[in-house]
């Protein structure tokens, strides 16, 4: 992928923190605190983005259309290398604990807010997600985790691993010797 190949107006990357090379996001996207978001090299964001949180990049991750990721100044989204976010998905990275302790809402005075419940949720390397999937604030995906689509996440979940479901749940292993290996030489020599 090379940015500049791609016939689409882009993102203005001066605004972020850090932006690596060989980066496409697009100008329809909405990222509330852009001071706040590292991208690595080799990134594709597409339209619909909307991000309100802290966000650290690694490389080779593709972050596809309608994407929401919400939490405000203080949440957090980290992604690890070769890492993905499927078209639709929702990751949350704060949220009230509506059980009752007070109002519900960003423009509720302080006094009279819910309890928060702010975590980061953390992609590690190879790790992703399918399209319309749900996540719930702390979760961290192990190294080669994956998501099938439509699921809903609220635990952290095991390294090399295929979940699906509401809530999803284990169901098969993943090879990853063939995936590390394509990693490192795309890293080594790409």
């Amino acid at each position: 992928m090379e940015s500049k190949s791609i016939n689409s107006p882009q993102y203005d990357y001066s605004l972020l923190k850090r932006c690596g090379s060989n980066v496409f996001i697009s100008s329809k996207v909405e990222i509330r605190r852009p001071h706040l978001v590292s991208i690595g090299s080799n990134i594709a964001i597409d339209t619909g983005f909307y991000c309100t949180t802290n966000a650290e990049l690694g490389n080779y991750i593709h972050i596809a259309p309608y994407v929401t990721v919400i939490g405000g100044a203080n949440g957090v989204l980290k992604m690890g290398n070769f890492s993905n976010i499927g078209a639709g998905s929702r990751v949350i990275c704060a949220s009230e604990e509506h059980m009752g302790e007070g109002l519900i809402g960003p423009t509720i005075p302080e006094k009279y807010k819910d309890k928060l419940l702010i975590a980061p949720v953390v992609f590690e390397d190879y790790s992703g997600v399918g399209t319309n999937v749900v996540i719930m604030p702390g979760v961290t995906f192990g190294e080669g985790a994956i998501v099938a689509a439509c699921s809903f996440v609220n635990k952290n979940l095991e390294p090399w691993t295929i979940y699906a479901g509401v809530p999803a749940r284990p169901i098969k292993i993943r090879p990853r010797e063939k995936m590390l290996a394509m990693g490192r030489e795309l890293i080594v020599g790409g």
